[in-house]
């Protein structure tokens, strides 16, 4: 009996954590379809009768957010390609090859992870303009493509890899390249699942690299241009009010949040297994 009241303890305590985290974006989505003045004046309150597409109709009329949703697309099918790409290759190089230095290199790849993102913005935007990248792709999708954390996980998942099966493989005649192919990279499926899942979140969610590095309206990702939502709302309308800008913004974050939510939702096992992906060794 005990431990049946500390299970339906422990579950009602999760649905409490659940519907907490979920009750702001389950208001944001349902108010930004409800009139803007009902918005200010009646924050919790739902009258279904009064429900309209207007404030996503103004919103889009009024700010260039499919152009931050084509160049967010843009950057987040290069970035993650060369993340995905990159990352199992040097992680397979530091845990199953043993050569002069690998540790004093892997050290300074984890080095780089306690680097706050900030201290790194001057160097690279000074990099940037040196090579003339400024207000490009190529500033945007380039630094940060390699990823540290990346490298960091991707390694400890293929430590865990048996060397008997590559030992076995290259007994067989297997080359190096089709060992990673056809041996490690099926058994480390579930945390590339997991790393894609996890990349795309970063790529689509950040923020301070690309407002410095592509601060022009045409090269502006998803989150520059909500960034600038409202300046864009009341320079666009003469006279717009509080409840105006607020509609709009919601309708923007609805749409910035939906991508995400379907992404999470159908990918969720992917993740929640290539996070334990590794885990357990043996």
């Amino acid at each position: 009996m005990g431990r049946v009241l500390r299970a339906a303890g422990a579950q009602g305590f999760l649905l409490l954590l659940a519907v907490a985290a979920l009750a702001p974006i389950a208001w944001a989505l349902v108010s930004a379809f409800k009139p803007a003045a009902e918005i200010v004046s009646d924050p919790l309150g739902l009258d279904v009768t009064t429900l309209t597409v207007e404030n996503y109709r103004r919103m889009f009329a009024d700010v260039p957010i499919g152009q931050g949703f084509l160049n967010t697309a843009v950057v987040l099918v290069a970035k993650g390609s060369l993340t995905l790409f990159c990352a199992p290759l040097a992680a397979y190089a530091f845990a199953k090859y043993r050569f002069a230095g690998r540790e004093l290199l892997f050290g300074t790849v984890l080095i780089t992870l306690m680097l706050p993102t900030i201290v790194l913005i001057i160097p690279l935007l000074l990099e940037m303009k040196a090579l003339g990248w400024v207000n490009t792709y190529q500033a945007l999708i380039l630094p940060g493509a390699v990823d540290a954390f990346a490298i960091f996980w991707m390694r400890q998942v293929i430590a865990a890899v048996p060397d008997e099966l590559i030992d076995a493989a290259r007994v067989d005649g297997c080359g190096e390249l089709g060992i990673f192919t056809r041996i490690v990279l099926p058994v480390i499926r579930p945390a590339m699942a997991g790393l894609a899942v996890l990349t795309v979140m970063n790529i689509y969610n950040d923020f301070v690299w690309p407002v410095v590095a592509a601060s022009s309206e045409r090269m502006a990702t998803l989150q520059v241009v909500l960034s600038t939502l409202a300046q864009n709302i009341t320079g666009n309308r003469i006279g717009a009010d509080y409840a105006t800008v607020t509609g709009e913004l919601l309708a923007a974050a609805s749409v910035a949040l939906v991508p995400l939510l379907i992404l999470f939702i159908a990918l969720q096992k992917h993740f929640i297994n290539g996070i334990l992906a590794g885990s357990v060794k043996g």
